[in-house]
C-alpha cells in the first residue's frame, strides 16, 4: 500500500491549504457562529469555484472521479482552519451513501444539488426509529447541521431513508452545543413520509467509511495546526530573558504532540488508502483512525491551550475554537471507546 502523495495529489493539498487559510479566517468563522454556523461564501467557493466537493464521487454521478485519500487531505486543510462548512455531513455522510445505495432516480435528484452546495443535507441516526412501510417515528437528538438541512438521509440499523426537511410530521429543533463552528439540531419525525434508499446497506457502509475518515482526517488537520501555531508562540514569547520554547518542560509537551500527531496521520491516511483499494482491513483502519485522531486532537488542542498561558483561554484567541471541534469530534459518529470495541472485537472476536 503506497502511502506517498502523488502529484496531483500534493496539488491538490497545496490548493486546499491556500484556499482556506487565505478564506477560512477566525473573523469569518465568528461570523458564522453567531448565524447558522456556515460560511456561505466559503461554501460556495468550495463547490463551485474548486470543485472540490465533488471529490469522492464518481464521474458518472457528477463527481471528480477520487476517492477517499483525496477526501481526506481536503478534511484535513479544513480542519486546520476549524472552517465553518458541512462537509462532513452534507458530502462525506449524505452524498456518499445517496452515492452507493440510491437508486438512479434518487442520485440525479440529489447528487447535483449536494456538489453544487445549493442544498445542504444531514445525516440522521435514529436508533429509536419505527417504521410503518414508509411511514416513519422517531427522534435523532444530534444532528450536524440539521438546521441548515433541505434533506436528510435517515438510518438505523434497519434501513435508510431520504426525508425532506420540509415535509408534514418532521420537526427541527436547534441545539446549544459546545462547537458553534458545527451546530447540531434536534430532528423528530411524527408519522414523516420517508424514501427508503434503493441499496440501504451499502448506503450505511458507504457513509461510515467516508465519515469516519473525514472526521480522523479534519481532527488531524486541527491537531497539526494546535502545534504549529504553538510553536510560532513558543518562538515569540518571552519570559525570564528567552524564548518560552526553549524551556525544556514546554519542549516536551510540543514534542508529545508531535509524536501523536505522526502517528495519528498514518492510521488517517492508512485508512483512506485501505478504503480506496478495497483492502480487507478497510472497516478496522476506519474505527482505529477516528478514534485515534480524535483523541489526539484534544490532546494537542488542550496543551494549546495550557501551552498559550492565560491568553488561550480568552475569547479573543483562537485556542478555544479548537478545543470545542476537538472535544465536539470526540463525539461524533461514535467515541473512541466504541471505536476501540469495534477494532477489539474485529481482532479478537466475541469474547465472552
Amino acid at each position: 500500500m503506497e502511502f506517498a502523495f502523488t502529484s496531483e495529489q500534493q496539488m491538490i493539498a497545496d490548493t486546499a491549504r491556500s484556499f482556506f487559510a487565505e478564506n477560512a479566517t477566525s473573523e469569518r468563522t465568528r461570523r458564522a457562529m453567531a448565524g447558522d454556523g456556515i460560511d456561505r461564501a466559503l461554501w460556495a467557493a468550495f463547490c463551485q469555484e474548486l470543485g472540490f466537493s465533488g471529490i469522492g464521487l464518481p464521474e458518472e454521478l457528477g463527481g471528480a472521479g477520487l476517492g477517499l485519500v483525496e477526501m481526506a487531505i481536503i478534511a484535513e486543510a479544513a480542519g486546520a482552519q476549524v472552517a465553518a462548512l458541512p462537509m462532513l455531513g452534507s458530502l462525506a455522510l449524505c452524498a456518499q451513501a445517496i452515492a452507493a445505495g440510491g437508486s438512479a432516480a434518487q442520485q440525479q435528484d440529489w447528487l447535483p444539488e449536494l456538489i453544487s452546495g445549493e442544498t445542504i443535507a444531514a445525516y440522521a441516526h435514529a436508533a429509536t426509529l419505527t417504521a410503518a412501510g414508509d411511514v416513519l417515528t422517531g427522534e435523532a437528538g444530534f444532528v450536524a447541521h440539521g438546521a441548515s438541512a433541505a434533506v436528510f438521509v435517515v438510518a438505523n440499523d434497519r434501513g435508510a431513508w431520504l426525508v425532506r426537511a420540509d415535509a408534514p410530521g418532521v420537526q427541527i429543533a436547534g441545539l446549544t452545543t459546545m462547537d458553534q463552528t458545527r451546530p447540531y439540531a434536534r430532528v423528530t419525525l411524527s408519522g414523516a413520509v420517508g424514501e427508503p434508499l434503493a441499496q440501504p446497506a451499502q448506503a450505511i457502509a458507504a457513509a461510515h467509511r467516508a465519515g469516519f475518515v473525514v472526521a480522523a482526517a479534519e481532527a488531524l488537520g486541527g491537531a497539526q495546526a494546535c502545534l504549529d501555531r504553538t510553536v510560532a508562540y513558543a518562538k515569540d514569547r518571552i519570559q525570564f530573558g528567552r524564548p518560552i520554547g526553549s524551556f525544556q518542560a514546554y519542549k516536551h509537551r510540543l514534542a508529545d504532540m508531535m509524536i501523536e500527531i505522526e502517528q495519528a496521520r498514518s492510521a488517517v491516511y492508512w485508512a483512506a488508502c485501505a478504503v480506496d483499494e478495497g483492502a480487507e482491513e478497510a472497516e478496522l483502519a476506519g474505527h482505529a483512525a477516528k478514534s485515534f485522531a480524535a483523541d489526539t486532537y484534544f490532546m494537542c488542542a488542550g496543551n494549546m491551550i495550557q501551552l498559550h498561558g492565560g491568553i488561550g483561554f480568552t475569547w479573543e484567541h483562537d485556542a478555544h475554537l479548537f478545543f470545542k471541534r476537538a472535544r465536539a469530534l470526540q463525539t461524533i459518529l461514535g467515541n473512541g471507546t466504541w471505536h476501540r470495541e469495534c477494532v477489539a472485537s474485529m481482532i479478537l472476536g466475541d469474547v465472552a
